[in-house]
């Protein structure tokens, strides 16, 4: 089956402006307090996985008529200038980081194998990405750190990010035992490849997450912690070089570096604009790197991100959140403060607007947190930590148990508010910082998987609370 990319907005006179906003001009009455956040993350895997290539499901290049997709093509959203005003970016492409994110989640979804094989989304996945590094391999003018390709797995000029092989070897590590024997080959080829590339620039500078400056990522070398440390204990049958064991060393003490007495800096040595901190891609270094959510210094910085959009005396505050704040919602998140762009890059907006991916993060990063601390009962509290835990009522007389539910409850109106935002339950990229009206580029993968990751955390707990012996009791005499 061919199909048109299907984001197209239909002009409607019940409905907003298509132009910046989706939603509905008049929000429905909220029914978020009844919203069953594991029930719509099913559907969001629905909406998800409609971005995803296969032999059955092709997309026609936007750009480039009569030509096709290659199965196994995440394309990072539907959304292209022509079918979405206002908007100036391609995104019907394919980055390494978002199709990752994305096969991360379709592995955890527990998926039916086919019989004899493996979830065909997952083996089309490796196959295509595969092609992607052979290309980028065969390239004079790329590095295996390539970012972009195109639906057919051509190179597309774009920028150098050494996260990439990294979160794409984590995710083949997680999905392996999905595939068929083949395609396993396969697989550890590309993890392999990917291996001896990172160990070669592992210390180098690299562009960062959000595909703005070079130098040395926080987000970058966290990922890169994390897959080294996973292939240090792989079970697939990679052997792990010596260096392996110096890198993960070094990318420990590296990281420590970032911190600046007040929170972790996003990229050093970098000419970052004024405003690039405190950055949202430390929260997600969590959800995706080596970083632990009890590191207290995390937590300094995470008080930080949520103070400079939900506290009303901040520059950067965004009105939604005080909005939502009385509905008993949020508050979102955006990317850092001094952000300016909106999906349209010939008119930037200063100061940015919040993203679904980004509170998505910041609630799984508490979900987690509160999971750390109900399996260790105790909260970690210190002189970094303390004005983060303030925020949501908890000092040195709380408990583990008010802590974990604390940071649970946070973190449920910041997914409600996501839920509440949306677009008939569609996310796009970005909502209004004051309307609080989706903006940006429609149906973004990364949206949906951040979503499906945060649940996940959030389920995590409820399950470890279920398995918690229970006390036994004396009989009565």
């Amino acid at each position: 089956m061919t199909v048109a990319l299907w984001s197209q907005p239909v002009a409607d006179p019940a409905y907003g402006p298509t132009i910046g906003a989706y939603a509905p001009a008049v929000k429905p009455a909220p029914a978020f307090a009844q919203t069953d956040l594991v029930a719509l993350s099913r559907y969001f895997s629905l909406l998800m996985m409609r971005n995803i290539t296969s032999d059955g499901y092709v997309i026609e290049d936007p750009a480039s008529s009569s030509v096709f997709s290659v199965p196994g093509c995440v394309i990072a959203a539907p959304s292209y200038p022509a079918n979405t005003p206002g908007v100036d970016q391609d995104y019907v492409f394919n980055w390494v980081r978002d199709g990752a994110i994305t096969a991360i989640e379709i592995a955890l979804a527990g998926l039916r194998l086919v019989p004899g094989g493996g979830v065909p989304s997952l083996i089309d996945y490796v196959n295509f990405a595969a092609l992607c590094q052979a290309n980028a391999k065969n390239s004079a003018t790329v590095t295996l750190g390539h970012a972009c390709f195109t639906i057919t797995g051509e190179v597309r000029p774009w920028s150098e990010q050494n996260d990439g092989p990294a979160i794409q070897s984590i995710a083949i590590l997680t999905l392996f035992d999905q595939l068929d024997g083949a395609t396993q080959t396969i697989a550890k080829q590309l993890v392999e490849t990917n291996l001896a590339y990172l160990l070669e620039v592992y210390q180098n500078k690299t562009t960062n997450l959000w595909e703005e400056y070079e130098g040395y990522s926080f987000f970058a070398r966290a990922v890169q912690l994390r897959f080294f440390r996973e292939i240090a204990r792989n079970t697939i049958g990679i052997a792990v070089p010596a260096g392996v064991a110096d890198a993960i060393s070094w990318l420990e003490i590296q990281l420590a570096t970032h911190w600046n007495g007040q929170l972790y800096v996003s990229v050093l040595d970098a000419a970052a604009q004024a405003g690039y901190d405190a950055n949202i891609d430390i929260v997600s270094s969590v959800c995706y790197g080596g970083i632990e959510p009890t590191d207290t210094k995390l937590l300094a910085t995470a008080a930080i991100l949520r103070r400079q959009w939900a506290d009303p005396s901040s520059s950067n505050y965004y009105p939604i959140n005080g909005a939502d704040a009385a509905k008993g919602l949020g508050p979102l998140f955006g990317r850092y403060p001094g952000d300016h762009y909106d999906g349209d890059v010939a008119a930037p907006v200063v100061g940015g607007h919040p993203w679904a991916l980004c509170t998505a993060n910041f609630a799984e990063f508490q979900y987690r947190l509160a999971n750390a601390i109900e399996a260790s009962s105790a909260i970690p509290l210190d002189q970094f930590s303390e004005p983060f835990f303030a925020e949501l009522g908890l000092g040195a007389s709380s408990s583990a148990a008010d802590a974990s539910v604390a940071l649970r409850a946070s973190s449920d109106l910041m997914l409600r508010a996501i839920v509440y935002h949306s677009d008939h339950y569609e996310l796009s990229e970005q909502f209004d910082g004051t309307t609080g009206y989706e903006k940006s580029v429609r149906n973004l993968t990364w949206s949906y998987a951040s979503f499906l990751s945060a649940v996940r955390a959030r389920s995590a707990g409820a399950l470890a609370a279920k398995a918690k012996p229970r006390k036994s009791r004396v009989p009565r005499s």
